[in-house]
Protein backbone atom coordinates (compact mmCIF):
# COMPACT_ATOMS: atom_id res chain seq x y z
CA UNK A 1 0.00 0.00 0.00
CA UNK A 2 1.29 3.51 -1.00
CA UNK A 3 1.35 6.08 1.59
CA UNK A 4 -1.82 8.18 1.06
CA UNK A 5 -3.27 11.32 1.93
CA UNK A 6 -7.14 11.69 1.64
CA UNK A 7 -8.45 14.81 0.92
CA UNK A 8 -11.82 15.62 1.59
CA UNK A 9 -12.68 18.61 -0.24
CA UNK A 10 -15.57 20.20 -2.02
CA UNK A 11 -18.59 23.04 -0.86
CA UNK A 12 -18.94 23.61 2.61
CA UNK A 13 -21.86 22.07 4.62
CA UNK A 14 -21.40 18.65 2.58
CA UNK A 15 -20.51 15.99 5.27
CA UNK A 16 -16.82 16.02 5.50
CA UNK A 17 -16.55 14.91 8.80
CA UNK A 18 -19.72 12.34 8.24
CA UNK A 19 -17.74 11.04 5.85
CA UNK A 20 -14.27 10.83 7.39
CA UNK A 21 -15.59 8.67 9.77
CA UNK A 22 -16.94 6.27 7.06
CA UNK A 23 -13.66 6.17 5.64
CA UNK A 24 -11.84 5.39 9.12
CA UNK A 25 -14.43 3.04 9.80
CA UNK A 26 -13.23 1.49 7.04
CA UNK A 27 -9.67 2.27 6.70
CA UNK A 28 -8.72 2.54 10.30
CA UNK A 29 -5.11 3.22 9.53
CA UNK A 30 -5.85 6.90 8.58
CA UNK A 31 -5.00 9.78 10.50
CA UNK A 32 -7.13 12.95 10.78
CA UNK A 33 -5.16 15.97 10.29
CA UNK A 34 -7.83 19.12 10.84
CA UNK A 35 -7.04 22.60 10.30
CA UNK A 36 -10.37 23.90 11.44
CA UNK A 37 -9.49 21.64 14.96
CA UNK A 38 -6.49 23.74 14.96
CA UNK A 39 -7.76 26.92 13.97
CA UNK A 40 -10.66 26.43 17.18
CA UNK A 41 -7.65 25.72 19.60
CA UNK A 42 -5.84 29.03 18.50
CA UNK A 43 -9.53 31.19 19.08
CA UNK A 44 -9.35 29.38 22.58
CA UNK A 45 -6.25 30.13 23.46
CA UNK A 46 -5.78 33.20 22.15
CA UNK A 47 -9.53 35.14 21.27
CA UNK A 48 -10.21 38.05 18.80
CA UNK A 49 -11.84 41.39 18.82
CA UNK A 50 -11.56 41.78 15.21
CA UNK A 51 -12.05 40.34 11.98
CA UNK A 52 -8.49 41.11 11.50
CA UNK A 53 -7.29 39.56 14.26
CA UNK A 54 -9.51 36.34 13.67
CA UNK A 55 -7.79 36.50 10.26
CA UNK A 56 -4.03 37.02 11.65
CA UNK A 57 -5.23 33.71 13.30
CA UNK A 58 -6.52 31.79 10.60
CA UNK A 59 -3.37 32.15 8.21
CA UNK A 60 -1.40 30.99 12.06
CA UNK A 61 -3.13 27.86 11.94
CA UNK A 62 -2.59 26.90 8.27
CA UNK A 63 1.01 27.36 8.95
CA UNK A 64 0.35 24.84 11.79
CA UNK A 65 -1.32 22.82 9.80
CA UNK A 66 1.05 22.06 6.76
CA UNK A 67 3.95 21.80 9.38
CA UNK A 68 1.63 19.02 11.15
CA UNK A 69 1.68 17.43 7.83
CA UNK A 70 4.71 17.73 7.03
CA UNK A 71 6.10 16.44 10.25
CA UNK A 72 3.30 13.10 10.06
CA UNK A 73 4.26 12.62 6.78
CA UNK A 74 8.07 12.13 7.43
CA UNK A 75 6.78 9.39 9.81
CA UNK A 76 4.91 7.52 6.96
CA UNK A 77 1.49 7.87 8.31
CA UNK A 78 -1.54 7.75 6.55
CA UNK A 79 -3.72 10.85 6.58
CA UNK A 80 -7.28 12.25 5.93
CA UNK A 81 -7.79 15.82 6.10
CA UNK A 82 -11.20 17.42 5.22
CA UNK A 83 -12.02 21.30 4.02
CA UNK A 84 -13.51 23.22 1.63
CA UNK A 85 -9.93 23.57 -0.15
CA UNK A 86 -9.00 25.98 -2.64
CA UNK A 87 -6.38 26.92 -4.92
CA UNK A 88 -5.08 28.81 -1.99
CA UNK A 89 -3.92 25.60 -0.83
CA UNK A 90 -3.42 23.05 -3.63
CA UNK A 91 0.29 24.44 -4.65
CA UNK A 92 1.12 23.86 -1.19
CA UNK A 93 -0.53 20.35 -0.02
CA UNK A 94 0.92 19.09 -3.89
CA UNK A 95 4.22 20.22 -2.74
CA UNK A 96 4.22 18.74 0.96
CA UNK A 97 2.68 15.43 -0.86
CA UNK A 98 5.35 15.21 -3.54
CA UNK A 99 8.43 16.43 -1.22
CA UNK A 100 7.41 13.41 0.70
CA UNK A 101 6.62 10.70 -1.71
CA UNK A 102 2.73 10.30 -0.98
CA UNK A 103 -0.02 10.13 -3.28
CA UNK A 104 -3.04 11.59 -3.29
CA UNK A 105 -6.75 11.06 -3.46
CA UNK A 106 -9.31 13.87 -3.49
CA UNK A 107 -12.74 12.87 -2.70
CA UNK A 108 -14.93 16.19 -3.59
CA UNK A 109 -18.03 16.47 -2.48
CA UNK A 110 -20.44 18.83 -3.89
CA UNK A 111 -24.39 19.43 -4.47
CA UNK A 112 -27.81 21.52 -4.76
CA UNK A 113 -26.53 25.27 -3.50
CA UNK A 114 -30.01 26.10 -1.76
CA UNK A 115 -29.56 22.38 -0.13
CA UNK A 116 -26.30 22.72 1.22
CA UNK A 117 -26.63 26.31 2.71
CA UNK A 118 -30.04 24.92 4.78
CA UNK A 119 -27.53 22.43 6.26
CA UNK A 120 -24.85 25.53 6.86
CA UNK A 121 -27.70 27.26 8.49
CA UNK A 122 -28.59 24.38 10.67
CA UNK A 123 -24.95 23.41 11.61
CA UNK A 124 -24.41 26.97 12.24
CA UNK A 125 -27.06 27.57 14.91
CA UNK A 126 -26.36 24.36 16.66
CA UNK A 127 -24.82 24.69 20.05
CA UNK A 128 -22.31 21.99 18.97
CA UNK A 129 -20.97 24.28 16.37
CA UNK A 130 -17.56 26.62 17.54
CA UNK A 131 -18.78 30.19 18.67
CA UNK A 132 -15.72 31.94 16.60
CA UNK A 133 -16.98 30.75 13.39
CA UNK A 134 -19.94 32.86 14.01
CA UNK A 135 -18.28 36.09 15.65
CA UNK A 136 -16.09 38.90 14.37
CA UNK A 137 -15.22 38.90 18.17
CA UNK A 138 -14.51 35.86 20.23
CA UNK A 139 -12.99 34.83 23.54
CA UNK A 140 -13.21 30.96 25.42
CA UNK A 141 -15.81 31.05 27.44
CA UNK A 142 -18.19 33.46 25.21
CA UNK A 143 -21.86 32.30 24.89
CA UNK A 144 -24.42 33.72 22.64
CA UNK A 145 -27.61 32.15 23.41
CA UNK A 146 -29.40 33.86 20.63
CA UNK A 147 -26.94 32.63 17.57
CA UNK A 148 -29.42 33.99 14.91
CA UNK A 149 -27.74 37.20 16.14
CA UNK A 150 -24.43 36.18 15.28
CA UNK A 151 -22.68 38.96 13.71
CA UNK A 152 -21.15 36.97 11.16
CA UNK A 153 -23.60 33.99 10.69
CA UNK A 154 -23.66 33.57 6.90
CA UNK A 155 -26.51 34.44 4.55
CA UNK A 156 -27.76 32.54 1.37
CA UNK A 157 -26.05 35.01 -0.32
CA UNK A 158 -22.74 35.02 1.37
CA UNK A 159 -22.83 30.79 0.67
CA UNK A 160 -23.81 31.04 -2.37
CA UNK A 161 -21.31 33.65 -3.56
CA UNK A 162 -18.38 31.65 -1.68
CA UNK A 163 -19.33 28.25 -3.57
CA UNK A 164 -19.67 29.75 -6.68
CA UNK A 165 -16.10 32.53 -6.63
CA UNK A 166 -13.61 30.23 -4.71
CA UNK A 167 -13.39 27.36 -6.96
CA UNK A 168 -14.36 24.86 -3.97
CA UNK A 169 -15.75 22.63 -6.82
CA UNK A 170 -12.84 22.22 -9.30
CA UNK A 171 -10.27 21.53 -6.23
CA UNK A 172 -8.16 18.37 -7.51
CA UNK A 173 -5.16 16.92 -6.47
CA UNK A 174 -4.06 12.90 -7.58
CA UNK A 175 -7.14 11.23 -7.96
CA UNK A 176 -10.23 12.47 -8.04
CA UNK A 177 -13.46 10.99 -6.94
CA UNK A 178 -16.39 13.41 -7.51
CA UNK A 179 -19.71 12.67 -5.21
CA UNK A 180 -23.22 14.77 -5.53
CA UNK A 181 -24.40 14.61 -1.95
CA UNK A 182 -27.50 16.41 -2.55
CA UNK A 183 -29.34 13.20 -1.14
CA UNK A 184 -27.33 11.36 1.20
CA UNK A 185 -29.45 8.45 0.65
CA UNK A 186 -28.16 8.29 -2.91
CA UNK A 187 -24.51 7.72 -1.94
CA UNK A 188 -22.86 5.04 -2.77
CA UNK A 189 -20.74 4.69 0.00
CA UNK A 190 -19.54 0.94 -0.63
CA UNK A 191 -18.51 2.13 -3.94
CA UNK A 192 -16.80 5.17 -3.29
CA UNK A 193 -14.49 3.30 -0.23
CA UNK A 194 -13.86 -0.13 -2.70
CA UNK A 195 -12.48 2.46 -5.22
CA UNK A 196 -10.49 4.37 -2.59
CA UNK A 197 -8.86 0.78 -1.44
CA UNK A 198 -8.27 0.53 -5.28
CA UNK A 199 -6.28 3.48 -5.72
CA UNK A 200 -3.95 2.63 -2.60
CA UNK A 201 -3.45 -0.89 -3.63
CA UNK A 202 -2.20 1.02 -7.17
CA UNK A 203 0.04 3.39 -4.91
CA UNK A 204 1.78 0.25 -3.91
CA UNK A 205 3.24 -0.62 -7.36
CA UNK A 206 4.09 2.81 -8.35
CA UNK A 207 7.05 5.23 -8.31
CA UNK A 208 7.30 7.57 -5.62
CA UNK A 209 5.35 10.86 -6.61
CA UNK A 210 4.08 9.49 -9.73
CA UNK A 211 0.38 10.22 -8.71
CA UNK A 212 1.76 13.67 -8.92
CA UNK A 213 3.92 13.67 -12.17
CA UNK A 214 2.79 10.70 -15.54
CA UNK A 215 0.23 11.70 -17.75
CA UNK A 216 -3.04 9.95 -16.16
CA UNK A 217 -6.48 8.37 -17.98
CA UNK A 218 -9.87 10.39 -16.70
CA UNK A 219 -12.34 7.55 -15.84
CA UNK A 220 -16.03 7.94 -15.07
CA UNK A 221 -18.43 5.57 -12.87
CA UNK A 222 -21.92 5.79 -11.91
CA UNK A 223 -23.85 4.10 -9.28
CA UNK A 224 -26.70 2.49 -11.25
CA UNK A 225 -24.36 0.60 -13.64
CA UNK A 226 -21.04 0.38 -11.43
CA UNK A 227 -18.96 0.36 -14.63
CA UNK A 228 -16.22 2.91 -15.28
CA UNK A 229 -15.62 4.59 -18.69
CA UNK A 230 -12.25 5.84 -19.45
CA UNK A 231 -11.66 9.46 -20.99
CA UNK A 232 -9.21 10.77 -23.04
CA UNK A 233 -5.17 10.75 -21.93
CA UNK A 234 -4.67 13.67 -20.16
CA UNK A 235 -1.40 15.37 -19.36
CA UNK A 236 -1.65 16.70 -15.70
CA UNK A 237 -0.06 16.87 -12.80
CA UNK A 238 -2.93 16.47 -10.40
CA UNK A 239 -5.78 14.45 -12.34
CA UNK A 240 -6.14 10.64 -11.93
CA UNK A 241 -9.74 9.49 -11.78
CA UNK A 242 -13.10 10.95 -12.06
CA UNK A 243 -15.57 8.58 -10.15
CA UNK A 244 -19.03 10.45 -9.83
CA UNK A 245 -22.08 9.41 -7.96
CA UNK A 246 -24.96 10.96 -8.86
Amino acid sequence: MGKTIILLAGYPATGKSYFCNKIRGQYPQFRVISQDAIKERLWDEYGFDSVEEKTALEMQSWEMFYEKMNRQMKEGEHLISAYPFSEKQRRRLGTIAEKNGYQVITIRLTGDIDVLYERSRKRDLSPSRHLGHLMAHYHKGDVLEDRERADMLVTYDIFRQRCLDRGYDKFELGHLIEVDVTNYDKIDYPGILGRVGEIMGEGAHRPENRALKKSVRMCRCDKESGSFAAGKTQNSIDVSYRFRVK
